[in-house]
């Protein structure tokens, strides 16, 4: 437990490298590189913690990701495809169970459907505000974006030529559901 005089130090300290001014300052490092480093999936590298360290408008969304991490927000989920497949694929899921993409034959395509478990903890946020979600493949393509509809569940055509099956082992056999906000 910190005293209070080691606390307002690092209050301040806090304060003084979030409030620096550095000209050209942007963005350096992308949300999911500081989600896997406050996961604990990814330590960032030395360039990046370099890059995090010495641009203020990075340190700030990173604050932003680990408070909002910390309040218990959904952030991104991620899952893979198990086993290989002859090209149907009915479902895949995320590994903490939040999600679900379904794969419904439409004519010569398929459509994808993102489905949130209704059960699950984060669903009545996500439901309420209905972020802007974002479902990649593992090559990071986009498969999906949209917003929840008022069932928990956002559909778009197939976007790739191949069947979800083949496309998913072709491109790293894993999928990630984030939020965009």
């Amino acid at each position: 437990m910190m005293n209070p005089e080691a606390k307002l130090q690092a209050k301040l300290q806090e304060r003084l490298l979030l409030a620096r001014a550095v000209p050209g300052d942007r963005l350096l490092l992308a949300d999911a590189t500081l989600q896997a480093a406050l996961d604990g999936t990814r330590p960032l590298s030395p360039a990046e913690l370099a890059a995090l360290n010495g641009s203020p408008v990075t340190l700030r969304r990173f604050r932003t990701l680990a408070l909002a991490r910390r309040q218990g927000a959904w952030q991104t989920s991620s899952g893979m495809l198990r086993a290989a497949d002859s090209g149907a694929l009915p479902m895949l899921a995320t590994d903490d169970g939040l999600w679900a993409l379904h794969f419904v034959p439409d004519g010569e395509g398929w459509q994808v459907v993102l489905t949130l478990d209704a059960a699950a903890p984060p669903a009545a946020s996500l439901l309420r505000e209905r972020p802007l979600l974002r479902v990649t493949d593992g090559a990071g393509a986009i498969v999906l974006q949209g917003r929840l509809d008022a069932d928990g569940e956002c559909e778009r055509p197939w976007p790739f030529a191949l069947a979800p099956a083949r496309h998913f082992q072709q491109h790293g056999a894993t999928f990630a559901v984030t939020a965009l906000r």
